[in-house]
């Protein structure tokens, strides 16, 4: 059975309480519940990881290489995490980097993801519901044989911000905005 592995970094076990008026109020487990219930719809299953601590979070990383897609939300390591993205580039599988707000509507620090040129595609602004569009497209690239249609990319330049642009204006050159 394929496997999606969700990582979540610092601070983010506090989602439901920390800053609901940013990141609202559905809680980490409420997200994983979620995706679990998505996930086994299509014969998947969903292991989930949080860590304050980047050294954690690499350390499940390469303990688990094995898995079939992953989803990454790094929370402030996005900025600053270079062994994360050390372990990421080298990482197999797909993934695409989460962030609950819209980090380009927010302050100028947060702008710029060290992560997202090494992802297969970025969603942020959509809450909560950005685990569930990642997880959908990961399975849709990833089906039950593994492998990913080469004509599907998502890149760093398509991440959404609400209007189906990235934080240049562009749309990706794969995507249609049908």
């Amino acid at each position: 059975m394929p496997t999606l592995l969700m990582i979540n970094g610092p601070n983010l076990a506090r989602l439901g309480a920390r800053k609901p008026t940013i990141y609202g109020t559905t809680t980490l487990q409420e997200i994983t519940r979620q995706l679990q219930s998505l996930a086994a719809v299509h014969g998947w299953t969903v292991d989930a990881f949080q860590s304050n601590h980047e050294g954690q979070i690499i350390d499940c990383l390469e303990a688990r290489r094995e898995v079939d897609a992953l989803i990454v939300n790094p929370g402030a390591l996005m900025m600053n995490g270079w062994a994360l993205r050390d372990a990421l580039e080298d990482f197999p599988a797909p993934w695409i980097e989460v962030h609950l707000s819209n980090i380009w509507s927010r302050e100028s620090f947060r702008h710029t993801s060290i992560l997202a040129p090494l992802a297969h595609g970025v969603i942020a602004g959509f809450g909560s519901h950005g685990y569930v569009l990642a997880a959908t497209e990961l399975i849709r690239r990833v089906g039950t044989a593994g492998s990913m249609p080469a004509a599907s990319v998502i890149d760093a330049d398509t991440v959404n911000d609400g209007v189906g642009a990235g934080p240049t204006g562009r749309t990706s050159p794969h995507e249609s905005n049908d």
